[in-house]
This record gives structure tokens, C-alpha cells and sequence, in this order.
């Protein structure tokens, strides 16, 4: 039974979050972050673009995990300012308001792994699933397995992305719609800059879907199907590369609960009570990344038909 002590916070909207001082961490990443993306683009390609390529990957998931950080309300004070530092997107393909309004609504912890009212499951509606075609049901079976969610996931979740957003424009959902009016000059800036750099503009839009494939690693997992709102988020106790790419996200589960929290108190918060969330999330733990590449890398992770719908 769940306790009230696994309850996750509901997270807030940025604007209705205080903390009482800039959180240097995360501003001197961003510093090290833009660096790294302008080093990328305009030093490494003199090397070979190959290496740019190399530096840009890794800027680029960077910059989406802070970007996750600042619609929590991170570093400043200031939601303006919080996002000025993100509202133009090097990564190219997801609006930031639209990465913040979809995520603070998966936040809604009830309505995790729900088909129609979490905007971030990978499950379909069983009666959905059953009416795609052989080729779609091959795909998406592909795209639960690691490799697949690496190959194609961002194509496959982009697609779904851009399907909906069109279909909420044509309906006059004012916010889509303004979401997309900001990110495309962001867009258009980013690409003009890397015209007037080294490195060949076909290359970092490679780049930048690799960065989403990266991204794909973490949220693999993040989320099963399970009855408890508690039992759905990952804990996946990695302390490497990527575990500082993602900003100690992997510890998705301490994450939900305490949605507020930066990056770099999560590490402590987990190994300082790591029963407590081992117990809420139902043992859904893994010890690194090495572990879950070696479990599903070839093998689906599970049904793409969502198991307990409807849930009760």
C-alpha cells in the first residue's frame, strides 16, 4: 500500500516557485555548456568536423538537461531570465514553452505511463495498437528495444510530436502556436551561425538528432507501467558520463518526488535515504547504464500496448 511518504509533490509552474539565491552549479554549467557548443562549432571543425561533431553531441544533451532545470525553475529567481538562457534552442528541434508546458504536465503523477494524459508515454491505447498496420507495429516493437529507441526513437517520437502540435495549431491552441512562433527565429539564428562556422551545416543537424538519441538513454526507462502512481519512475544508480549529462536524472524517481530540488542535490538526497526510494518506486532499480544496455539493447523492454489499460 502507499505511504504518504512516497507521495510526490506536484510541481509547480516556475513562476509560482521561490529560492532565495542564484544556484552557482547550475549557472557556471551553462557557462561551461555554451562554451563547449562554441568551441564545437567554431574551434573543433579547424581539427576535423568529426571532432566538432564529438563536442557537440554532448553540449547539445547538456543543454537539454539544463533546459529541464530551468522549467523547474532553475538557477535564478527570475523566470525571465531563466528562460532567456533557453528559449533559443541549439538542439533545433523541440520548442522550449512546448518542452515546458508537456513536461510540467507529465508531472501530474497520477497520470503517469497514461496514454491520452501523460504527454511523454511511450504506451498506446491497446484499441490504438490493434488498428496500426504490420509495418507501424514492427516499428514501434523496434523502437522498445534500446537500439531501436536509440535508432529511430527520435524520429519515431518527433513525428508524433509535430502530428499533434499541427493538429492543435489547426485548432487555434494559442500556446502551440506561440511556442512555435518563438523557436522558429531561435532556428533560424542557430543555423545562420553555424553557416558562418567550419562546420558543415548537415553535420549538426546530425549532431543535434544524436543528442536525442542520447537523450533516448535516459528516458528508456524512466517510466513502467505499474498500478501505484510510486511503482512507475526508474532509479538507475549511475555515477558516470551520463549520469552528469542528464544533471542526476537517472534518479528519476527522487526526481518526481521532489520535482523542485537541483540537479546536484539529488545524488544526496537518494544515497541518504536510498530505502526509502527503493521502497516507494517497488524495487524498479537499476545499478548503471552498462546493466541496462546489456538487458535491452536487443530486447523489447515491454508491450508497446499499454499492460494495465485501462488503469484502475
Amino acid at each position: 500500500m502507499q505511504t504518504a511518504d512516497c507521495t510526490s509533490h506536484v510541481a509547480q509552474p516556475t513562476s509560482a516557485r521561490k529560492h532565495s539565491h542564484s544556484e552557482w552549479p547550475t549557472i557556471f554549467l551553462f557557462l561551461g555548456c555554451f562554451s563547449l557548443w562554441g568551441g564545437a562549432v567554431f574551434i573543433l571543425p579547424l581539427l576535423h568536423p568529426a571532432i566538432g561533431f564529438l563536442g557537440l553531441v554532448p553540449a547539445l544533451v547538456l543543454h537539454s538537461s539544463l533546459s529541464h532545470e530551468v522549467l523547474h525553475g532553475h538557477p535564478f529567481t527570475s523566470k525571465k531570465l531563466n528562460e532567456a538562457c533557453v528559449i533559443v534552442q541549439p538542439g533545433l528541434f523541440i520548442p522550449y514553452l512546448r518542452f515546458r508546458d508537456t513536461h510540467l504536465a507529465h508531472h501530474m503523477d497520477a497520470r503517469l505511463t497514461d496514454p491520452y494524459d501523460d504527454p511523454e508515454s511511450n504506451y498506446l491505447d491497446p484499441a490504438v495498437w490493434n488498428q496500426l498496420s504490420n509495418g507501424a507495429q514492427l516499428a514501434l516493437r523496434f523502437n522498445n528495444t534500446l537500439l531501436g529507441r536509440i535508432l529511430i526513437g527520435p524520429m519515431v517520437s518527433q513525428w508524433a510530436f509535430m502530428c499533434g502540435d499541427m493538429k492543435a495549431i489547426m485548432q487555434a491552441d494559442r500556446p502551440v502556436l506561440t511556442a512555435w512562433i518563438w523557436h522558429v527565429p531561435g532556428v533560424v539564428l542557430v543555423l545562420g551561425i553555424v553557416l558562418t562556422s567550419q562546420m558543415p551545416l548537415w553535420i549538426y543537424v546530425l549532431g543535434a538528432y544524436c543528442a536525442l538519441s542520447v537523450l533516448k538513454i535516459r528516458t528508456f526507462l524512466e517510466h513502467q507501467a505499474h498500478l501505484r502512481a510510486s511503482g512507475r519512475s526508474v532509479i538507475i544508480e549511475d555515477k558516470g558520463i551520463l549520469a552528469f549529462l542528464f544533471l542526476n536524472n537517472n534518479l528519476h524517481a527522487v526526481h518526481h518526488m521532489h520535482p523542485s530540488v537541483p540537479w546536484y542535490h539529488l545524488r544526496g538526497l537518494y544515497w541518504g535515504n536510498k530505502s526509502r526510494y527503493v521502497t516507494c518506486n517497488g524495487g524498479y532499480v537499476y545499478g548503471s547504464y552498462m546493466q541496462v544496455f546489456r538487458r535491452y539493447f536487443w530486447t523489447r523492454k515491454d508491450p508497446v500496448a499499454h499492460p494495465l489499460w485501462p488503469m484502475r
